[in-house]
């Protein structure tokens, strides 16, 4: 199931989430000709990071513990890059009306940290770069759920075009995330399925810190405002 917009009135434009979007897109136009060598340079390898492993020989790369906040812009191809911009502004905004850009930005930078630490902790000694703002994305997520578990999210699912509560397509998403990640291998690479999880989880427990006094957990929405 894709989601694509949600019933969710916003105050104001979620300038952070349009930011990060714009950046992440810059960041994909630049690497996308060479994504190997932007992943092995810039990309979170949690063996490098744990000083387990080196380079190959000709590779620039960043300060290892830079990988962590330089792999959250990079991703390995259009669709890659697409998912996750397209679900983080389809829920990041109304997580950045909740608690203003300034939190807004922290709140997605530590999930992002959260997140590759949670890979970490499950393959350690991983020489495969991890990139992606998925990790990230998925604390936007984790946070929604918790605020807005009955808003309409209007998603595509099997071709056809269908209004689902948050709480389900949220719901179903993490199970997907806790399934892969319980049978998956993580030393083989692919979707990093606990930076997904760990992530989420950061998200929804950060989520109450974050936000405004005034706003309610497991609130609802009943219809679009104009920033959605």
């Amino acid at each position: 199931m894709i989601p694509f917009y949600d019933d969710n009135p916003t105050r104001r434009f979620a300038i952070v989430a349009a930011v990060l979007i714009v950046l992440n897109l810059a960041a994909f136009a630049v690497t996308a000709a060479d994504v190997e060598r932007a992943a092995l340079g810039m990309g979170l390898i949690p063996a490098r990071l744990l000083a387990a492993a080196e380079l190959p020989a000709g590779i620039a790369a960043f300060d290892p513990w830079l990988t962590v906040l330089s792999s959250m812009f990079l991703h390995g191809g259009v669709m890659h890059v697409a998912g996750n911009m397209l679900y983080l502004w389809t829920f990041g905004n109304n997580i950045e009306d909740a608690m203003g850009p300034v939190r807004f930005v922290a709140f997605y930078l530590i999930c992002g940290l959260a997140a590759a630490g949670a890979q970490i902790a499950v393959d350690p000694n991983s020489t495969i770069p991890m990139i992606g703002a998925s990790g990230a994305v998925s604390g936007v997520l984790g946070a929604y759920l918790l605020l807005h578990p009955r808003a309409s999210v209007y998603c595509l699912v099997f071709y056809r075009m269908m209004n689902l509560p948050a709480m389900v397509v949220l719901g179903w998403w993490i199970v997907v995330q806790i399934a892969n990640g319980a049978i998956a291998d993580p030393s083989a690479g692919g979707v990093a399925w606990f930076a997904h999880i760990g992530g989420f989880a950061a998200g929804a427990a950060l989520i109450p810190l974050f936000k405004r006094r005034e706003v309610p957990l497991f609130g609802g929405a009943t219809r679009r405002g104009p920033w959605n």
